[in-house]
């Protein structure tokens, strides 16, 4: 059995690249996680993103996403312990078929960026690639019209969680992904801050905004939930960057 993990970029079917529509070509099964309702417009994407790019004969195959603590007392066990999970319940449908079969994940963005398919295919023990997509980062310095380092630079990519720390440790110019509870206003009064947020970007509910993190945190905050209210989901990403 070969496995194919495809990244098909923020679920706008032209930001799937040549490379991914050749490997979406070849597969046979696409295994997808079920996360219930609210999420009905992800599936959308996803079925616009085959219907568009592959023109033989597949299914698709729900698996039911097993739950997961979102305030565990210990994060890197939780995670650990949910990717265990989903391995199993995709292995369970993965011996139901031919040995032949060829499977395909999609992955949102880029595999390689904070997604569990890969660390969750090693656990299968199936013969896989990787096909890069456009990632949420790469999205959101285009639709910012930025470059995401200084010249001569470094850019930290971290999440939310780790917001604190990094800045405590001296990164003043980083991409942060993963912060649903947005995490830097906590920066809010410390010292000047620019925000370049972005949310859903690459659909047609894509939110921009940029200025002084002092000024638009709020403003973010409440474009954020509107959308979180409206689709049951939002997808968001930000650059922050001290001033100089």
């Amino acid at each position: 059995m070969k496995v194919h993990l495809v990244g098909v970029g923020g679920g706008h079917p032209d930001q799937v690249t040549v490379q991914a529509i050749e490997k979406l070509q070849q597969v046979d099964v696409f295994l997808v996680a079920d996360k219930g309702d609210g999420v009905g417009d992800l599936a959308e994407a996803r079925t616009e993103i085959l219907r568009r790019h592959v023109t033989g004969d597949y299914r698709v195959v729900q698996v039911p996403d097993p739950a997961r603590d979102r305030k565990p007392s210990d994060y890197g066990t939780a995670v650990t312990d949910w990717h265990e999970a989903r391995a199993r319940a995709y292995r369970e449908v993965l011996d139901g078929l031919p040995s032949d079969t060829v499977v395909g994940f999609l992955v949102w963005g880029d595999p390689s960026l904070y997604d569990s398919t890969i660390r969750v295919a090693e656990q299968l023990g199936v013969e896989f690639d990787v096909t890069p997509g456009v990632s949420s980062v790469s999205m959101l310095a285009a639709s910012h019209r930025i470059v995401l380092n200084r010249i001569g630079g470094p850019i930290v990519i971290t999440t939310g969680r780790a917001l604190q720390k990094d800045v405590a440790a001296g990164a003043d110019n980083l991409v942060v992904m993963l912060d649903g509870g947005l995490a830097c206003r906590e920066l809010v009064g410390s010292r000047p801050w620019d925000i370049y947020w972005g949310a859903n970007l690459g659909t047609e509910d894509e939110k921009l905004v940029a200025g002084d993190l002092d000024d638009v945190i709020d403003e973010i905050a409440s474009i954020r939930a509107e959308l979180k209210a409206r689709h049951g989901w939002v997808m968001d990403i930000y650059v922050l960057r001290a001033r100089r």
